[in-house]
């Protein structure tokens, strides 16, 4: 009766920890991301050519996967609902109406809700091209617009992250300047140092895909109005290299591999090993003494030796397996794979996981 208690006890509380080692990865990371709430890791417009009714504005955000993405845009009638296409990214599309008043200054704002928690994020770059036409005072007069006199930079001989880039404006004083590098995320602003004089350094970040001739546009906003130049120089310095072409930032199955655990699994011992330890045990426990003292030993000898023959067993038949743990690029997620042979991967190898089964990234 004790036993069965014992039993029923033991059965009770592995249950759940077998619920959880089967449960899929995907729901595992689902909630991983729940627990620590979303994140918004990228948010990005396809730039148009023109603000006017009938042209489409496609958003795209890359954050914590199966959560609900909305957009909302100043000056539009409407919200856009994004879609996730794949796992962490999502998708929407703004058809301009004849009622909307967007602006390529408005603001764009981003929600991602999971569960009962919300991340915000707010578009960095403009909706128009750097080289689409600026709607002009409606006087005709441009006079009173900001101007920029002398826009350049100090190159640097390598573009790779935490390399340097100091861009100078020269213009309209009391300004606000602000300058987009094509291959970086965003724009980053340029404080006024001198009166009318503008500088600031922007430091290579790891994701950033800066080419030697990559476009830089400043753009300087004052009195509700602003003027846009275009970067005449290269940013490489000269005898300088640029940065290795990279993949894309954003990759849902994209990890790094954070260890490979060997794992020692123990064979069970058959009954020919119990039974050939009995028999061993009996027959030298059958040497000693006299009696039934001979029989005590006989007894004792039979049941240590089958204890030992099992255990003999079970060491002889035991095996490793391979336990490689990755942690994803895109969310940070681990998620562990084992394997029933060395599959050959080390600690640091970039790799891409498809339906549980792991690949070098090349």
């Amino acid at each position: 009766m004790r036993f069965r208690k014992f039993f029923y006890t033991l059965v009770a509380a592995l249950v759940p920890l077998m619920t959880m080692a089967s449960a899929p990865a995907h729901a595992q990371q689902y909630e991983q991301n729940r627990n620590y709430g979303p994140v918004i890791n990228g948010f990005n417009v396809e730039e148009v050519q023109r603000l006017r009714p009938g042209v489409e504005l496609h958003f795209d955000l890359y954050g914590s996967p199966g959560g609900t993405a909305t957009l909302r845009i100043d000056g539009a009638t409407r919200n856009v609902h994004m879609t996730e296409v794949e796992p962490g990214q999502y998708s929407g599309t703004y058809t301009i109406g004849t009622h909307d008043r967007i602006r390529p200054e408005s603001g764009v704002t981003a929600n991602l809700r999971l569960g009962n928690q919300v991340a915000t994020n707010v578009l960095a770059e403009s909706l128009l091209r750097g080289d689409a036409p600026r709607a002009q005072n409606r006087r005709g007069d441009l006079a009173s617009s900001p101007r920029i006199e002398r826009f350049e930079v100090q190159g640097s001989p390598d573009l790779g992250p935490g390399n340097e880039l100091r861009f100078n404006v020269r213009g309209t004083p009391g300004a606000r300047v602000e300058v987009a590098i094509a291959g970086a995320r965003g724009v980053f602003f340029l404080p006024e140092v001198r009166e009318g004089e503008y500088s600031a350094v922007y430091v290579v970040r790891n994701t950033d895909r800066i080419l030697s001739n990559s476009r830089v546009t400043a753009t300087i906003r004052a009195n509700g109005r602003y003027t846009t130049s275009v970067l005449g120089q290269p940013l490489l310095a000269a005898g300088g290299r640029t940065a290795a072409p990279q993949e894309t930032r954003y990759c849902t199955s994209c990890a790094t591999v954070e260890a490979v655990n060997v794992i020692e699994v123990s064979g069970d011992g058959s009954y020919l090993g119990t039974i050939g330890g009995a028999v061993v045990g009996g027959l030298l426990g059958n040497q000693v003494g006299s009696g039934s003292g001979r029989k005590a030993a006989s007894v004792a000898g039979a049941v240590g030796g089958a204890v030992a023959g099992r255990q003999l067993e079970r060491n002889m038949r035991k095996s490793q397996r391979y336990e490689v743990i990755v942690r994803y690029a895109n969310s940070g997620a681990t998620q562990a794979i084992q394997y029933e042979n060395d599959p050959g991967f080390r600690v640091g190898d970039r790799v891409r996981v498809n339906g549980g089964v792991l690949s070098r990234d090349q």
